[in-house]
């Protein structure tokens, strides 16, 4: 199978041709954010202040990263468990977040959220964070700081490898898996 190539900012254009199961490679600008940058960004909201980061077709990662090691940009950056994000995602598609990367199945609610909007979500494979690194090209904090590495950071990526989990229609990878279970 051939990966398709697809740099940042995402379109809904550039999604719409991507179906679930596809491999590409994410080239450009990606934000991390885990869980203690996802309940402040929604405090944010809820209060209506202004989220100091523009989302309109950006792609948050679901990672903390570990410190580099000398002469790199990150240390090991895999993804994390991205149903610890689903209660704060629709509020962040609703402002125009395009894409998210993480790993393992979304709940209902973001999974109708995705297909609503119009956007994806990319699948990182766990357990390689290591390898993962070595496609980030760049890596500095820009929100958040104090929350160490579950602060927001602004991520320049290379060829970075996902696979389609959930995409811009609401086909899902997981549904087959769900409907064996019934």
């Amino acid at each position: 199978m051939t990966k398709k190539n697809i740099t940042t900012p995402v379109t809904r254009d550039a999604l719409g041709a991507l179906k679930a199961g596809d491999e590409i490679l994410l080239s450009g600008v990606i934000y991390t954010a885990r869980d203690a940058a996802h309940k402040r960004l929604s405090d944010m909201i809820t209060t209506g202040k202004r989220i100091p980061l523009d989302l309109k077709n950006a792609v948050i990662y679901y990672a903390g990263p570990t410190p580099p090691r000398p002469g790199r940009a990150i240390g090991s950056c895999g993804p994390t468990t991205s149903s610890r994000m689903d209660a704060f995602t629709p509020a962040l598609l609703k402002l125009g977040l395009r894409a998210m990367i993480g790993k393992g199945d979304r709940s209902t609610e973001v999974r109708r959220a995705i297909r609503k909007n119009a956007s994806i979500y990319f699948l990182a494979t766990g357990g390689i964070g290591a390898l993962l690194s070595t496609k980030i090209i760049s890596a500095k904090a820009v929100l958040f700081k104090e929350l160490g590495p579950e602060a927001v950071y602004r991520l320049e990526v290379r060829d970075f490898p996902l696979i389609v989990g959930i995409d811009s229609k609401g086909r899902d990878i997981y549904d087959k898996a769900r409907r064996k279970k019934r």
